[in-house]
């Protein structure tokens, strides 16, 4: 649906007492990046903390940052950690661990049998076990506290009567039952160990996949219930951070400063180039960048929403608000240059080989590919890059158009055509700029518009990426909707100050 000025900053007051579920913070990596507030603090923050707010500070970002990655991120979910081979760490953690189970092994192998080590690997495994249960498990609660009971194992070891391969059989049996089918065989190929300290030490690590394998679904039944409330959830997150440090929205506030600038400065009459936020600007629509009107405050957000995506990465002084979505939008900025350059290659390839070949969607894709496997280090080295496409490009025309029957490139053609792809690489050409400009548009509108509205409008020339555009659009959206939903009330308040006062007057944070 159109965005209207009456929903831009929509203000939920109501903030539920507990707020959602908070999830516990699991041990092993995690597909996301959590941000951290220490590593970007202005001259006015305070230096100094004590141990007990910093570690506080620390778990509620971590609770924040893994409540919002699980809302926005719909492929989240905790993976074994693996070490690069041969790496010092992971030369480091060989080494520790061998010493452990050796150590274990010489424990076990001593006359008596020494059952230290042993006695707490089993009530490891038994906490472990017992965090693998689901609520209602009540009867398998009981009987695991009662066959692992840590006295009983204990007064058992002290007579040298400690059944260690039947406990572990035992062990086995239960994360048979309760682990999930892709774990079965793991389990299976444990049951022919005879090696207590292998046996020991391969329960383990299946174990912690079976805790993994827990952890993620626990994310998957908890998504929903978060989902609904997690717009409350994160405001009131927020605020229990901005409480504890009031200057948290300094970066938020000048990066709000800098997109009403861009919004408000006359126009050049030179063009720009379209790496410069200022020519996004200037080429949005129902922008104030020619206009004698000071700017809404959708405007003015929507236009540091869209600066966001040409971010400079050196640039520590990012919005604390976005810092949990900084990887993900450092991400969209690559797949959009990756577009505008793929677009570029596809128009001046089009105008060469003619509408006949293009209209065949097996030649578009297979050009398509190409150019984007053969773009992924333009960034890098453009000249080098570039000069592989308009050599692979070009041979695929030819092979193309002789495939059809259709007469192939003229020398003299050939040769403008490969010039033409390598004038891409020059931030001032003039197709990429237009498509550039034309793509931070077709955003600008999604997020205007909403989706459906601005796919029935899709910019003229880039119909061949429309696919990929869409999908991009799609991701921005929802991302920068959510956003807005969250810190929209910070914003508006932080717009006040920054927008003309009479323009200021008018909006619907004041109505509240």
């Amino acid at each position: 649906m159109p965005k209207t000025e009456e929903t831009v900053f929509q203000n939920d007051p109501s903030v539920a007492e507990n707020g959602a579920p908070e999830p516990k913070t699991p041990g092993q990596s995690q597909k996301s990046k959590s941000f951290c507030l220490h590593d970007q603090c202005p001259e006015s923050r305070p230096d100094v903390f004590s141990v007990t707010d910093l570690i506080e500070t620390v778990n509620e970002v971590s609770k924040l940052s893994i409540a919002h990655e699980i809302v926005v991120n719909q492929d989240f979910y905790v993976e074994e950690t693996i070490l690069p081979p041969n790496s010092v760490e992971d030369r480091f953690a060989e080494a520790m661990y061998n010493a452990f189970w050796n150590h274990l092994k010489e424990q076990l192998l001593s006359t008596p049998p020494d059952f230290t080590c042993a006695l707490e690997l089993l009530k490891d495994v038994k906490e472990t076990l017992l965090s693998l249960l689901l609520p209602w498990q009540n009867r398998l609660r009981n009987e695991i506290e009662e066959a692992l009971d840590t006295d009983l194992l204990k007064q058992e070891a002290e007579h040298g009567a400690l059944d260690v391969p039947h406990l572990s059989n035992y062990i086995l049996n239960l994360m048979t039952l309760l682990c999930a089918p892709v774990r079965d065989e793991a389990i299976q190929k444990l049951e022919a160990i005879t090696d207590p300290v292998q046996l020991l030490r391969g329960i383990f690590r299946v174990l912690g996949l079976m805790k993994m394998d827990m952890v993620n679904y626990t994310i998957q039944s908890f998504r929903p219930y978060l989902q609904e409330h997690s717009i409350q959830y994160e405001q009131a997150k927020f605020q229990e951070l901005l409480d504890k440090q009031p200057s948290l929205l300094d970066y938020t506030t000048k990066w709000l400063t800098k997109a009403a600038t861009d919004i408000t400065t006359p126009c050049p009459s030179s063009p720009e180039s379209p790496s410069s936020s200022r020519s996004v600007a200037c080429s949005l629509p129902n922008g104030a960048g020619n206009n004698s009107e000071p700017p809404s405050p959708t405007m003015v957000l929507y236009q540091g929403y869209l600066n966001l995506l040409l971010w400079d990465p050196e640039n520590e002084e990012f919005p604390e608000t976005l810092l949990m979505d900084r990887t993900r939008l450092q991400e969209m900025a690559f797949q959009l240059h990756q577009l505008t350059v793929l677009a570029s290659v596809l128009l001046v390839a089009r105008s060469y080989s003619g509408e006949i070949l293009f209209s065949s969607s097996e030649f578009v894709d297979r050009l398509k590919c190409i150019t984007k496997a053969l773009t992924e280090e333009f960034i890098s080295r453009p000249e080098e890059t570039m000069l592989s496409v308009s050599e692979q490009v070009s041979q695929e025309i030819h092979q193309g158009l002789k495939d059809m029957g259709l007469t192939t490139l003229s020398s003299e053609n050939t040769a403008s055509l490969l010039g033409q792809l390598q004038n891409i690489t020059k931030k001032e050409n003039c197709i990429r700029s237009i498509v550039d400009q034309r793509i931070r548009l077709f955003l600008k509108c999604c997020l205007l518009h909403g989706m459906q509205e601005s796919l029935l409008h899709f910019p003229g020339g880039l119909i061949l990426i429309e696919r990929e555009l869409a999908e991009l659009g799609w991701k921005f959206l929802n991302l920068m909707h959510h956003n807005q939903q969250v810190f929209g009330p910070y914003y508006a308040e932080i717009l006040k100050n920054i927008i003309h006062p009479a323009q200021a007057q008018e909006t619907d944070v004041e109505h509240n």
